[in-house]
């Protein structure tokens, strides 16, 4: 199956001179989050461990992928920001659209949901407790009609 093309992701500030921050504007579509993810996780790669370059991939990929699959369900276009800064200790992000809110989180609260049944999860499934699991400070905003997940990815030692 041949990929279509979309219309190319847009970097912001892709360069600073302190070259600790990242931000990008993308359509939210599958290829667009794929490119988004590999020019993020190449920005910081040499300014982070590996295993927290897999992580931030990791958590970016499904945080990403749900926006795509849920919060642009059913509507015709919608754009995903992500902004990066990586210090000594984590690698903050912050996600926002103007999709669907988060099914089940409360404006302005730390993110979390109820550890799933593994009986009752559909194929996939696990991606929020996944997301919990190797992030802190994870918090959901709601801010008239746009979404922001903030999050910090600790840097492995």
């Amino acid at each position: 199956m041949a990929e279509r093309a979309v219309a190319p992701v847009a970097a912001v500030g892709d360069a600073p001179p302190r070259g600790g921050e990242f931000r990008l504007c993308f359509p939210a579509e599958a290829f667009a989050v794929r490119t988004a993810l590999r020019r993020a996780v190449a920005r910081f790669a040499r300014r982070i461990p590996r295993d927290s370059a897999g992580t931030l991939e990791l958590v970016l990929a499904e945080v990403l992928n749900n926006l795509v699959e849920h919060g642009y369900a059913g509507q015709s276009r919608g754009l995903i920001e992500m902004e990066l800064q990586v210090d000594g200790e984590a690698i903050h992000c912050a996600i926002s659209d103007h999709g669907r809110e988060i099914a089940g989180l409360a404006d302005g609260t730390r993110a979390t949901k109820p550890c799933p049944v593994p009986s009752d999860l559909p194929e996939g499934g696990w991606g929020w407790a996944l997301i919990e699991a190797l992030t802190t400070d994870l918090a959901y905003r709601k801010d008239g009609g746009r979404n922001t997940l903030s999050f910090r990815v600790p840097l492995a030692g």
